[in-house]
């Protein structure tokens, strides 16, 4: 009756899968990229946002978004807050640029919006032509680096230095050091293909941190209890400040852009990689639902904002749980029904400590620099114009100023060597846009 009811719903035999397979396809995605419900909320936390609700706020966050895409497309694809734009929101929006953090949620509902509106209208797709692609591989490969940049900071592995700006942290100390440790370990995990190797990383640095004493304590506090209740979000939830976009637009205009161009390569990259490995693109290697996708994308945005994160996006992991056969929306579900009951382990996220999360960020980092070997090492235009945005983003601590670095080089670089008709008049027009907000100091 059960299996009927779910094969009606979600077309299992016409994909040639059963409750099983996605099932099982289901816990590997989790497994895969649970993660999240650690690493968004110690990211997120530093803009002064409540650590303890943004557990409860990723899990529902994650939840929804995922079951508005298993909905409207009947994929197998999960959605989370996405890392690297909850970056952009921390230290990009809210610590580089002293923006509120109700204030910077008001940008991400505004993102939300922008990116639903040209996904409807059809722009989106042209947007998305008229970007180079070397500057696309720039800003991803850029993102990764400041992501790993950002966790090995956080971990004391690269410290500031009044002479060399950066050095190396003190290995001698045994944080320090197990945060190094465990970036070598996590490295060996997804080498040798161990579904849910970050997640494992995680626990495995929290439970050594339990006999590492510190001058407080120990590196790992006990938990209070293993199971509790999901913290409130009463001080996230509805709390964006929808009116300082507005009033502030001409200096948070870039952000919003920022933050679309950011999540609507991402989630392209994420939707077309995991189709092909799921078999769901067609003769032509296109993705019959893309544009349902995306709006599933733009709306989780819009929820995820409501409920106090950074934009929700669709999760490359998700390939994970197509490799172990998913197939239709219903590994979407059972992904989502465990992220929440991951809510009522809370207990034992909040103890976990910030080392702990470092090989996760690294390892990010280095998924995201994949992409690298599409770029054309042939072009010396195309590679500086990568390199520029590669290196601006951990250099200058900002996503948003990758982006315009890069935009300006790619057309300066047109335009010096005469190749000034192959560049779109979208990307003039960033360009222009973004050397005059530098000219002008609209920061």
């Amino acid at each position: 009756m059960i299996t009927r009811l779910l094969d009606n719903l979600f077309h299992l035999r016409q994909h040639s899968t059963t409750v099983k397979t996605e099932l099982i396809a289901g816990l590997t995605t989790f497994a895969a990229m649970s993660y999240i419900l650690i690493v968004n909320p110690s990211i997120l936390g530093l803009s002064g946002m409540p650590i303890e609700g943004l557990i409860t706020v990723t899990a529902l966050a994650a939840c929804l978004g995922t079951l508005l895409m298993a909905g409207l497309t009947n994929y197998p694809i999960a959605l989370a807050p996405g890392m690297g734009l909850n970056a952009f929101f921390a230290f990009t929006i809210c610590l580089t640029r002293e923006i509120p953090w109700e204030a910077a949620l008001g940008i991400v509902f505004y993102n939300g919006i922008l990116f639903m509106g040209l996904t409807l209208s059809g722009i989106r797709k042209k947007i998305a032509d008229a970007i180079p692609a070397s500057l696309k591989i720039g800003v991803q490969c850029g993102i990764g680096l400041f992501i790993a940049f950002i966790g090995l900071k956080n971990a004391g592995l690269i410290v500031d230095n009044s002479a060399t700006f950066v050095t190396l942290g003190d290995l001698s100390n045994p944080a320090v050091l197990l945060a190094f440790l465990g970036i070598i370990f996590t490295i060996i995990l997804v080498v040798k293909r161990v579904t849910g190797a970050i997640l494992i990383s995680i626990v495995t640095l929290t439970v050594i941190g339990l006999f590492i004493p510190t001058e407080t304590g120990y590196l790992t506090a006990t938990p209070s209890a293993i199971v509790g209740m999901p913290a409130p979000i009463g001080d996230t939830f509805m709390a964006m400040d929808l009116m300082y976009p507005i009033k502030n637009f001409a200096t948070t205009w870039d952000l919003i852009f920022a933050l679309m161009f950011v999540n609507m390569f991402d989630t392209i990259g994420t939707l077309i990689g995991v189709s092909k490995r799921a078999n769901l693109t067609d003769a032509q290697g296109n993705l019959p639902k893309m544009g349902r996708a995306m709006t599933a994308d733009a709306a989780a945005s819009v929820v995820g904002a409501g409920l106090g994160t950074s934009p929700v996006t669709s999760y490359v992991e998700s390939a994970a749980g197509a490799a172990a056969g998913g197939r239709t929306g219903l590994t979407a579900v059972v992904v989502a029904i465990c992220f929440l009951l991951a809510l009522f382990l809370s207990p034992l996220m909040v103890v976990i400590p910030i080392m702990a999360t470092t090989p996760a960020l690294v390892m990010v980092g280095i998924f995201m620099m994949d992409s690298i070997r599409s770029l054309e090492f042939d072009d010396t235009a195309s590679v500086a114009t990568a390199t520029i945005a590669l290196m601006a983003m951990p250099l200058t601590f900002s996503i948003s100023e990758g982006i315009a670095l890069g935009f300006i080089t790619y057309v300066g670089i047109k335009l010096g060597t005469g190749a000034y008709r192959n560049v779109s008049l979208i990307t003039y027009i960033m360009a222009g846009v973004f050397l005059l907000r530098y000219v002008l100091d609209l920061k």
